[in-house]
């Protein structure tokens, strides 16, 4: 099974994250099939970046997001 997910990046205090597409089985900061995105909290306002194309094909063949990802790609006006 395959999901959309959040890898966390940057030091401490100061996460960016990854949006990624991983094995359920892989940790969540491991390996990963394809990088679709990018999410920085820190900022404001949040800068949310998604390659649509890449999104809607992984949806399409039945990856499943997480809950944070699909709030996130809801924003991003995909789905």
């Amino acid at each position: 099974m395959v999901k959309i997910r959040l890898k966390r990046m940057g030091k401490k205090g100061a996460p960016t994250y990854r949006i990624v597409v991983a094995d359920v089985r892989s940790p969540r900061d491991g390996r990963f099939i394809d990088e679709i995105g990018f999410y920085d909290p820190t900022r404001d306002p949040s800068v949310i970046k998604v390659d649509q194309e890449k999104a809607s094909a992984w949806l399409g063949n039945g990856a499943q997001p997480t809950e944070t990802v699909k709030k996130l790609l809801k924003i991003a006006g995909i789905e």
